[in-house]
């Protein structure tokens, strides 16, 4: 009898943990996707420039075009709202699947868009519209699947699972990459200006369909299901602003973090490039193959840290960004040696692991169900759009001053910060409230 009753636990327990991957699997494709989306604009950005804008000096148009990233980048802290407040009013699947529904909308527009010499200033009008759409998009992605991942995830698990939102960030990042290595092989130059660059977002829209399609058949978390007979406000920022230590916090944790990650992932390539003296080719494939390792790491980090608790992993990222951020920038700028400029961004990569491999459980398990979306996505997206979103630019303008050095200590600054937040802080996963 008692070998019969054991029997079914194990079954069922068998069974939730399958529903508990199938779910997560639904999430991580779907973001995977809207980054894919994200990152196809940048990678395909020097082919649509002329589409866009009037015929003339292509860095003028390049700039118009890093002018709507810019643009997009910025309406991330909106979508942190609108979504984070959806999400924790009318569910975490309904809101990925409108995230990713907007995504499919902007990434379709964009394609289907035609040329200034035929609409005239309809051509930036619309890819403006679709970059704003899609930033809304993107910044309620994060809030979302971040809430949605930890609190889906088994309970011992959640470090793990969550992980998988920065493994299919970095893997969207990598396949726009792909995308824009295999065009090359089989399109000219011409094609590519021409018509080719449409393709990748073409590629973006039906896979974001698809993801939508997939969502809908999610599960809804048990969290959520449990709290709205709670009778608590939901979703709103003056709920939020109750929590106002835990807000701060958010802030704190993402300085230093996002600094470190842009600097790490968009910034180094140009570094090398400019600095270092690498030529182009060989810089993208130290990218690549550099961002494939970071990406195998996150999970590995985030079962690590469902053993040894998060904290640890913040402190090794903040204490090593803060000592080794320096010496890794200066020695990479004097290098060509690619296997060298090779560790040496691994290693950042490594450093930074501490922090995003755990980052969504963290903020997720500081805030109440009620409003962990919108505490989850609203900070963090301000966070990122401030110093996040300009790291490259304040790089790029300390570079043209001729003080480039200063801006390795910039970033050593910032991961301090958040040092200074990561001591006081407590082990967010011996008092998580996604167990309240």
């Amino acid at each position: 009898m008692t070998t019969e009753v054991g029997s079914r636990d194990g079954a069922a327990r068998s069974g939730g943990e399958r529903r508990v991957v199938a779910n997560v699997i639904r999430g991580s494709i779907g973001n995977l996707i809207e980054w894919y989306d994200w990152y196809a604009y940048t990678a395909f950005s020097v082919y649509f420039a002329a589409t866009f804008f009037p015929e003339g000096d292509l860095t003028a148009q390049l700039l118009n075009t890093a002018g709507v990233f810019a643009i997009g980048f910025l309406m991330r802290p909106l979508g942190g709202w609108l979504l984070g407040r959806y999400a924790d009013r009318f569910g975490r699947r309904a809101a990925l699947t409108l995230s990713v529904t907007l995504m499919a909308c902007g990434s379709l527009v964009i394609a289907l868009t035609p040329d200034y010499q035929t609409i005239g200033l309809g051509a930036p009008l619309l890819l403006v519209a679709a970059r704003l759409v899609q930033g809304i998009s993107v910044g309620g992605e994060y809030s979302t699947s971040a809430t949605y991942l930890s609190e889906v995830a088994t309970p011992g698990k959640r470090g793990f699972y969550s992980s998988f939102q920065y493994v299919t960030l970095v893997a969207g990042q990598l396949t726009a990459l792909g995308v824009q290595i295999l065009l090359l092989l089989v399109l000219s130059n011409e094609q590519m200006e021409s018509w080719g660059w449409r393709i990748p977002f073409v590629i973006g829209a039906v896979g974001a369909i698809v993801v939508m399609v997939l969502r809908r058949g999610m599960d809804e978390t048990e969290s959520y299901q449990k709290s709205k007979s709670g009778g608590e406000t939901r979703g709103t920022v003056r709920a939020l602003l109750q929590h106002p230590k835990e807000c701060l916090l958010v802030v704190g944790l993402t300085l230093g973090g996002t600094v470190a990650f842009y600097t790490y992932t968009t910034y180094l390539q140009k570094y090398m490039v400019a600095t270092a003296g690498i030529d182009k080719p060989t810089a993208a494939w130290i990218n690549f193959f550099a961002l494939l390792v970071f990406l195998v790491l996150q999970p590995l980090a985030g079962a690590l840290s469902d053993r040894i608790g998060r904290r640890w992993l913040l402190l090794t990222f903040g204490v090593c960004g803060t000592v080794l951020t320096v010496p890794i920038m200066t020695l990479l700028g004097s290098t060509q040696n690619p296997f060298a400029a090779f560790g040496l961004m691994l290693g950042g990569l490594v450093i930074v692991t501490g922090y995003t491999s755990i980052n969504a459980i963290v903020k997720a398990e500081l805030f109440p169900t009620n409003i962990r979306a919108l505490g989850v996505g609203l900070p963090y997206a301000l966070t990122v759009a401030i110093f996040g979103g300009s790291s490259e630019y304040v790089a790029l303008w300390l570079k043209q001053a001729g003080m480039e050095n200063v801006f390795f200590w910039y970033v050593s600054g910032c991961v301090l910060i958040s040092l200074l937040v990561y001591l006081r802080m407590r082990e967010t996963s011996k008092d998580s409230r996604i167990d309240a």
